[in-house]
């Protein structure tokens, strides 16, 4: 109980050089007040790992410095939206849209010939050029082109595909979330 009323003692007489510090970081009173709460908070959670007769007014310094910087880092990463303009204007696709689409084209690369689904993959999915598929398929150029050709006209005539605007959104979702990246 002494030793927690020792801490509480010398934590409040370096409150005002910790005030003073916190301003002269950040400017403006009211951000500098919460960062020395914030501060506080931190050493009063952790005053079991401070060791009494040692620089408390230093080990105070170093926890609101670093808890200014790390509500720096995360202010990098957020936009201040407190209006709400940001967020009305975005839009997401429901996510079952996707899921659908995946596990109906699942149903119609499987439907494909073990040549045609290799070849489309290979060059569709995985990136690899056609020489490179045609190397790993063992057969010549002409042979790995032909085969991604057939795959891709039979997995539209699965999926009953006749255009590209077929794809991605449907109708009523697609000026939804177009919308958001209008400026």
């Amino acid at each position: 109980m002494e030793a927690t009323n020792t801490f509480k003692r010398e934590l409040l007489s370096i409150l005002p050089s910790l005030r003073a510090f916190a301003i002269s970081l950040v400017g403006r009173h009211h951000e500098a007040d919460d960062l020395v709460q914030d501060t506080i908070m931190k050493a009063w959670a952790k005053q079991e790992q401070f060791e009494m007769g040692t620089n408390m007014k230093a080990w105070l310094f170093t926890i609101l410095r670093n808890e200014l910087y790390s509500k720096l880092r995360k202010r990098g990463r957020e936009v201040q939206d407190s209006d709400g303009l940001l967020t009305a204007n975005l839009a997401q696709h429901p996510a079952q849209y996707g899921t659908l689409d995946m596990q109906d084209f699942q149903r119609a690369l499987a439907q494909l010939p073990d040549e045609q689904r290799e070849a489309i993959i290979l060059v569709g999915a995985s990136g690899f050029s056609y020489e490179e598929a045609a190397d790993i398929s063992g057969c010549a150029l002409g042979t790995i082109k032909s085969r991604v050709n057939r795959a891709r006209q039979k997995l539209q005539e699965i999926l009953q595909i006749s255009h590209e605007g077929e794809f991605g959104p449907d109708a009523i979702s697609a000026p939804l979330t177009s919308r958001a990246f209008v400026s």
